[in-house]
């Protein structure tokens, strides 16, 4: 069976959050001229998990059950953002977390990834079932336009849903704009590709080139300091 748009732009964001992960594991990530390894996993994982609260949740929250999905999805979400917020800690030399070993941090953090990804593939397919298919491509499209301009922080004490989830997420994308600014700290702008305009299909139908699959570097990161 064909995958949705919106399964698609899930499956391509849950890719580029691994394959940015896979250089922050190593033990010399740590050091200052590897820092930007951590980061970038950081921030483009927390611009997904603020998107989806904002795109995808009040879609969840209108089917079966949807209140008890919208809750577990949140508590989900604020372990993970949890766990980030260690990894930051101990990366930047916060003595509080410095006595927590590297390989035990990513231990809780692949866990909680994997956890995650399989919340999201199961509401993706109850939305398969219950929205239309142009519905599930504009929840594709709004949910990576909304990546694009969410948080660069986890912020797991915030309001995660409903309207004070996003006034919360507007305010700490303004507030996290401003530190990484501050610290000089290097986040890519986007690294998700859209699953119809990239695919090599569409670069087919418009004689572009087809960009290499796994190939990143900073121009396809649009990687600015802000």
């Amino acid at each position: 069976m064909m995958q949705s748009m919106l399964e698609l732009a899930l499956d391509r964001t849950h890719n580029g959050v691994r394959e940015l992960a896979a250089p922050a594991h190593a033990p010399e990530a740590g050091r200052s001229d590897r820092r930007h390894e951590t980061d970038w996993f950081y921030a483009i994982t927390a611009q997904h998990l603020a998107a989806a609260g904002d795109v995808l949740l009040p879609h969840v929250r209108r089917l079966p059950d949807g209140r008890r999905h919208v809750a577990a999805y949140a508590r989900q979400v604020r372990q993970l953002e949890i766990a980030l917020r260690f990894l930051k800690a101990r990366q930047y030399g916060d003595g509080r977390a410095q006595h927590l070993r590297h390989s035990d941090v990513w231990r809780e953090i692949d866990r909680l990834l994997a956890e995650h990804e399989q919340l999201e593939a199961a509401y993706v397919q109850l939305l398969n079932a219950k929205l239309p298919p142009a519905l599930l491509d504009q929840v594709a499209e709004q949910l990576q336009a909304a990546e694009q301009v969410a948080p660069t922080r986890a912020h797991p004490h915030s309001p995660h849903t409903g309207r004070a989830g996003r006034l919360a997420h507007r305010f700490w994308r303004l507030a996290d704009t401003t530190w990484d600014d501050l610290e000089g700290r290097v986040v890519p702008t986007s690294y998700t590709q859209h699953p119809l305009r990239d695919s090599a299909y569409s670069h087919y139908l418009r004689g572009g080139q087809i960009p290499l699959p796994g190939l990143v570097s900073e121009s396809n990161l649009g990687i600015i300091r802000f």
